[in-house]
């Protein structure tokens, strides 16, 4: 019986179920409030076990990044992750900027006994980020110190790449997807753990709970569009110095409505290559490129830790000076680039960002329940963004070459047919 259900819940989409559970959540919440209880056990679950795994998983997927990196990048290489890391850091401008202009309150549960510290500005963020790099690695990854666990799991890996044999490298990347199994796992109760998520939420603050939820969906998804349709072409044009918007809208048409569905950077690879190549850049370099940005191209990711992040210090109360927020947005940027690739691994991240502001993890981890919550369409977007910007840069890189050389055509920024 088992296996039917489970044969059955395979054929549906993880959106679609998320999408039913949240639906299931607000009904139990205002038909059957004597429930609650129980069903919020199931939210209680699944926190817990993100919670647990995230520091486990954010220190090898760095470690074996870092030891698995590769060095035979050609130089012609250098531009597209140029343009992959200035994007990045400037969508999480985006987003923070949003954040200021339209601030935004979540329903948190803080315990009255919990006692915020709040950084009275950007030297003691520093002072903070010091000494949580320094912190104890075993320490780290039990009080889920992120901050450390990132420190750590870079010095390790830098060690790995240059003393490890294949074989150890080998075991550490089996590790390594291994883990992202067991996140695979979690995440795929994410249906249940949201539906008691939302009928605790709902019960307890109402259905004007789900308003605080709309209005942060709305901010997301405004820095999504700003990002994808003016600061991505004017990062374009500043290299091309042609109207970049058929280009854009090309990568958008062909891989960003591809990605909205998958909710996969990943799965969108084989798309992103067949784009790349009727774009008629050179296989050599996006055949690099394009799997490359599927791991470290993360403009969309980068909003999302910055824009939750901001939501929860506004929900405390804390202060965010400019020199803070631009601090977080340099720890966005670094934080997407290890973001992980399974559906809604920004959201493991967001703690790192919160670190940064003296929230603690039980709290942290509730914004990630959040953005659990409105996963539905938030992480769709996301990748649309993230997987079809991949292509962008990769394109752009090349074309400002052609620009140079004064071989650039307005052709070129359409994608051929395929011919077969």
């Amino acid at each position: 019986m088992f296996s039917r259900i489970q044969s059955t819940l395979s054929r549906v989409a993880l959106i679609k179920q998320i999408a039913v559970g949240l639906i299931i959540g607000v009904l139990i919440a205002i038909f059957a409030p004597g429930a609650i209880p129980a069903v919020s056990i199931l939210g209680d679950l699944f926190v817990k076990a993100l919670k647990g795994i995230a520091p486990v998983l954010v220190f090898f997927l760095v470690m074996n990044a870092m030891a698995q990196r590769k060095e035979n990048a050609e130089g012609s290489m250098k531009p597209i992750i140029v343009l992959y890391a200035v994007s990045t850091f400037c969508a999480s401008l985006v987003g923070v900027g949003m954040t200021f202009l339209f601030p935004t309150s979540l329903v948190l549960q803080v315990a009255p006994e919990t006692k915020l510290a709040p950084p009275s500005g950007i030297v003691q963020v520093l002072h903070n980020l010091i000494l949580s790099v320094v912190d104890n690695p075993v320490a780290a990854i039990m009080n889920a110190n992120y901050i450390g666990i990132l420190a750590w799991a870079i010095i390790f890996g830098i060690a790995m790449k240059s003393c490890a044999s294949g074989t150890t490298k080998t075991c550490l990347n089996d590790i390594s997807e291994a883990i992202t199994k067991v996140v695979t796992w979690v995440i795929h109760c994410a249906p249940f753990g949201i539906m008691g998520l939302v009928a605790d939420s709902v019960g307890t603050a109402g259905i004007g709970a789900l308003l605080g939820y709309v209005q942060l969906l709305a901010v997301l998804v405004a820095s999504y569009f700003l990002v994808a349709l003016v600061m991505n072409p004017a990062i374009v044009f500043s290299r091309i110095h042609m109207n970049p918007y058929p280009l854009v809208f090309s990568t958008l048409r062909e891989s960003g409505v591809y990605a909205f569905f998958t909710r996969s950077s990943a799965a969108n690879i084989p798309v992103n290559l067949s784009l790349c190549r009727r774009l008629g850049l050179n296989p050599d370099l996006f055949t690099i490129s394009i799997p490359l940005g599927a791991t470290i191209n993360m403009a969309g990711a980068s909003i999302t830790i910055s824009v939750l992040s901001l939501a929860a210090a506004h929900t405390l109360g804390i202060a965010i000076d400019l020199p803070t927020a631009f601090l977080l947005c340099i720890v966005s940027t670094i934080g997407a680039c290890g973001t992980s690739g399974v559906a809604g691994g920004s959201l493991l991240l967001i703690p790192v960002a919160c670190a940064s502001f003296g929230i603690g993890n039980d709290i942290s981890m509730q914004v990630v329940g959040v953005g659990f919550i409105i996963s539905v369409l938030e992480d769709a977007c996301e990748t649309a963004l993230n997987s079809s910007s991949d292509v962008l840069f990769t394109a752009t890189a090349e074309f400002a070459e052609r620009r140079k050389e004064g071989i650039l055509r307005k052709e070129d920024l359409i994608p051929k047919h395929d011919e077969d």
